[in-house]
């Protein structure tokens, strides 16, 4: 088995009894083992090392592994000179200074400080630490050159691991002269520079050897030469070493891991590369083509990634019935044909990702069975999905984007208690919302497909943080949504970042999103048939970064709420019909990059604001209500400019226009008359009688003529909206 790192969640807590109370009896003790132990309270996450140095003074051994603990150190500290163990993995010490760390301990013998936030270089007084058997500084932010004289004298060193920081410059020599090195991991680092592989010859125990992810040119020699014969290795890691062909040497190794990954290697895959006891095995990102036949994958196979390269032909890898295999990339080739259901004898498979290929016909049913993440997207899959999942269903992950899927979703989905992500847009499924979906759902997309009908049930998500029903057939009201229950949208979440490989239309553009950090969300229902109000609620979803309405048949006015949605990025409301003046607020929602209220009923002067300012007449076209900057339409009732509008506007407008002017001459005829009136309605009593009888028909004319042009000029504007 691989191991595992726990997550916070699932460590125990100190509380009753706390840290101080736990260890102030303890004074003799010499050795304190509290991994996965999280220290609840905030001063003592602060004050560990004062309480730990100050009643545990002869403290040989301190391993305090994933204990929420953050720095900076006590004085007292320093002065534990008996530490022969110090493991502090997954706390906080960007406070902490690397050279006092080291000098400190002049006894050390294990230093693990893994995934500490730790900055700075490694000091040259390490090397003073001759008694050094593991050493694990990665996943930090150190840097700078390691000088050839840092590890010379290291004769016990074991296990060096540096992975994953920003050390440059070139391998330094000391390294070659360690007799006792079994581990080195120097990846995803920044060392260059032209690297010979037989300068390992002089490490006879070496069976780990990491070092991809740098901008080295490894030389890997001639495996006729004797060079190779002190080579043991069992894990070999050579991603991105500039490699144009596969390393004979391996020919001679009977590897456990080899990662090839990010190189330029083309042609077959030779069937040597398989060995007989291969555990994991990353050939991504090359240049190759098929399969050296014939070849046999081995059943002790835990990991195979031949993604992003250029495989053709039908799918056919004979996976043994005893098969191991845990994850399968494939992704991002020209693979085509049928899936092939020998990919079921992998009885323990987790991860299949076939994503990015030309694959046809149905999903193989018993690929449901055991999976905890399938991806398909980008291929030409057809039929339906089937319903087989499992009572006892593990799916997280499903990804059927951009194929030819039709039918309905399958009511054994429901089982799948743990599902998190759920793609399936851009096919031809026809179904009603599916109502009895897990409410674990972070990711759920069923945009441009076939669905229809009213979202008449609770759709409870609390950790939903992307939603895209867009260009379907829903109709109802958005007030049905129950918008309050998702609290991954909302910024006092305690949602985690979250891998996905979901493509959303963001700010008029097709991106594809590898990661979704916690304080990111996303809701998109345009293209539909929604009617009535906006909810008020989704003002509470403080974390959109993406919100899209439009093209739905939307009313009543642009909810004061959204004033709260500071995070947002993209506002799309276009297309629908919304009243009432454009809020305030929305000049000043800062990181508003894109915005379109275009063709609605909105009226009165356009916000002044530094962000709203900078949107093109465009954003608000189509509102025959609204002025000012930047639509070429003055707020001033004395300016009549219609410049910008269609023929249709412009003939609506002068309709209002000579309305306006019926009621200012008739104003104009009563002022210059009134005189005249008032004497013949005082003193002629004919007139009177036949005066008051005319107004009655005249007013009644002006009311039905009043009618008749509003209902006229309502069906115009209903006609602009269903053209657009």
């Amino acid at each position: 088995m691989i191991a595992r790192h726990p997550t916070p969640g699932e460590c125990l807590s100190l509380e009753n009894p706390n840290l101080e109370m736990l260890v102030r009896n303890l004074t003799g003790l010499r050795e304190l083992y509290l991994d996965c132990v999280n220290i609840t309270s905030f001063h003592e996450r602060k004050k560990w090392s004062h309480i730990v140095s100050s009643y545990l003074p002869n403290l040989t051994s301190l391993s305090l592994y994933y204990c929420n603990l953050y720095g900076p150190l006590s004085n007292s500290f320093w002065k534990l000179h008996s530490l022969s163990i110090l493991r502090l993995d997954y706390n906080d010490l960007s406070t902490v200074m690397m050279p006092d760390l080291i000098a400190s301990f002049p006894s050390l013998t294990v230093l693990s400080l893994y995934n500490c936030s730790l900055k700075g270089s490694i000091p040259s007084t390490l090397a003073n630490l001759t008694k050094l058997i593991h050493v694990n500084l990665a996943y930090n932010f150190l840097t700078g050159s390691l000088s050839s004289t840092l590890f010379k004298g290291h004769s016990n060193l074991v296990y060096l691991h540096l992975s994953y920081n920003s050390f440059y410059g070139n391998i330094p020599h000391s390294l070659y002269d360690l007799p006792s090195l079994l581990v080195l991991r120097l990846s995803y680092n920044q060392f260059n520079g032209t690297f010979q592989l037989d300068k390992f010859r002089s490490l006879p125990n070496l069976t780990f050897l990491g070092l991809s992810g740098n901008s080295l040119s490894v030389d890997v020699g001639n495996a006729n030469s004797s060079s190779y014969g002190g080579l043991h290795l069992k894990r070999l890691g050579l991603g991105s070493c500039n490699l144009s062909h596969f390393p004979d040497l391996i020919k001679h190794m009977d590897l456990e891991m080899l990662s090839l990954s990010k190189n330029s290697i083309a042609g077959e895959i030779p069937s040597w590369i398989w060995g007989t006891q291969l555990t994991r095995l990353d050939l991504s990102f090359n240049l190759l083509t098929d399969f050296q036949k014939p070849y046999h994958i081995p059943s002790s196979l835990l990991f195979l990634y031949l993604d992003s390269n250029q495989l053709r032909g039908e799918l056919q890898l004979p996976i043994p019935l005893e098969s191991e295999l845990w994850y399968l990339f494939i992704a991002n080739n020209s693979l085509n044909g049928s899936i092939s259901t020998s990919l079921c004898n992998a009885t323990q498979l987790d991860i299949l990702d076939l994503s990015g290929n030309k694959l046809s016909g149905s999903i193989p049913p018993c690929l449901l069975q055991n999976v905890i993440g399938l991806d398909l997207n980008q291929n030409n899959i057809n039929g339906s999905i089937p319903d087989h999942f499992p009572l006892d269903c593990k799916l997280q992950y499903l990804a059927l984007n951009n194929n030819s899927i039709e039918g309905r979703i399958p009511k054994s989905l429901k089982g799948c208690m743990s599902l998190e992500f759920m793609d399936i847009g851009n096919n031809k499924i026809n179904d009603t919302f599916p109502c009895m979906l897990s409410s674990t759902l972070k990711v759920f997309a069923l945009h441009s497909n076939g669905f229809h009908g009213e979202v008449t049930c609770n759709v409870a998500s609390p950790e939903l943080r992307i939603l895209d029903i867009s260009s379907n057939n829903f109709c109802g009201r958005l007030e049905s949504i129950n918008f309050s229950s998702w609290k991954g949208m909302m910024q006092w979440s305690s949602a985690q970042s979250y891998e996905v490989g979901v493509i959303l239309i963001m700010k008029g553009i097709k991106l594809k999103l590898e990661m979704i950090w916690p304080e990111f969300g996303s809701i998109d229902v345009s293209c539909n048939n929604f009617i009535g109000e906006i909810p008020k609620a989704i003002g509470d979803l403080t974390s959109l970064h993406h919100l899209n309405l439009s093209h739905n048949a939307l009313n009543g006015s642009i909810p004061q709420s959204f004033g709260h949605l500071s995070e947002l990025e993209s506002l799309d409301l276009s297309v629908n019909e919304l009243t009432g003046p454009i809020p305030m607020w929305l000049g000043e929602l800062t990181f508003l990059e894109v915005m379109n209220l275009s063709y609605n009923k909105l009226s009165g002067e356009i916000p002044k604001g530094r962000q709203i300012q900078t949107f093109s007449a465009e954003s608000f076209e189509g509102n025959l209500g609204l002025c000012g900057f930047p639509l070429n339409k003055s707020c001033s009732h004395t300016d009549d400019n219609y410049n910008g509008l269609t023929p249709g506007e412009h003939e609506d407008a002068e309709e209002k226009r000579e309305i306006e002017w019926e009621y200012v001459s008739a104003a104009l005829g009563y002022i210059v008359g009134v005189g005249i009136i008032l004497w013949l309605l005082l003193f002629c009593r004919s007139f009177r009688e036949k005066y008051f009888g005319k107004i009655e028909e005249v007013v009644e004319d002006i009311f039905i003529a009043r009618d008749m042009r509003r209902r006229r000029a309502r069906m115009a504007a209903r006609n602009r909206v269903r053209r657009h």
